[in-house]
């Protein structure tokens, strides 16, 4: 490696990390908690089969889940302008990968409220508890537990996945990695490099994901019930 390489690598990376920081990461925060809580309402919502809503949700996370989220965000960046509908770069990633997660992840709070063995809504309701109530104090705190581990699966997968909004415009790690590629046209070390500050991103959230697991005391049967609904069994 010669002194130009090492000197581009030395000098890019500040940039790099620094947009990791002030975009790639809140766009991920930001994305997957409104995505969690979307989740949770279409969840709940396909278990208790309401009438009218539930193929809504249905035909929403069908759609969202059989297509790809690059043709998402073009649909809503590109597209919806020629409809009258402009969305900037920003809310429009904020928008298509909400969507996308509260798709994918509830699946995985339906799953896990689906794992909770029916006796226990019986036993609710020989008590005189509603069925919010029973959801509410009963049910959701312990399919919130089971889903905890394959959410953060899905939190990590979300890092990545932004990147596809530099195709929109946001200035996240890899569009800058772009712009500095074009201008020392290195693109072998610059997508290395970008490739290496993604993994220590995700190197770091796999630990605080084991941490979280172990403070979880996950049972073992509540392990099963993980690796079924990873494993899409349930």
């Amino acid at each position: 490696m010669d002194g130009r390489v090492g000197g581009i690598i030395v000098d890019s990376f500040g940039p790099i990390v620094k947009a990791g920081f002030q975009y790639t990461i809140p766009l991920t925060l930001i994305s997957f908690t409104l995505g969690t809580i979307l989740a949770i309402l279409v969840a709940i919502v396909r278990v208790s089969k309401v009438k009218v809503l539930d193929p809504i949700c249905r035909f929403y996370v069908w759609v969202m889940r059989g297509t790809p989220l690059l043709v998402q965000l073009f649909v809503v960046f590109f597209g919806l302008p020629k409809i009258g509908i402009i969305i900037e770069p920003i809310p429009a990633g904020i928008i298509v990968f909400s969507l996308s997660v509260g798709a994918y992840s509830s699946e995985i709070f339906r799953a896990a409220i689906l794992s909770i063995p029916k006796g226990q809504w019986e036993a609710s309701s020989s008590l005189g508890m509603s069925y919010v109530q029973t959801l509410k104090r009963i049910i959701l705190p312990q399919a919130t537990k089971i889903a905890i581990p394959p959410l953060f699966n899905s939190f990590i997968a979300l890092v990545k996945d932004t990147s596809l909004a530099s195709t929109i415009t946001v200035t996240e790690m890899f569009l800058v990695t772009q712009r500095i590629t074009a201008r020392t046209y290195e693109p072998l070390v610059m997508y290395l490099e970008v490739g290496f500050v993604y993994l220590i991103f995700c190197t770091v959230l796999n630990w605080v994901q084991g941490k979280v697991e172990d403070k979880l005391m996950l049972s073992g049967s509540e392990k099963k019930k993980v690796r079924d609904i990873e494993e899409n069994r349930i």
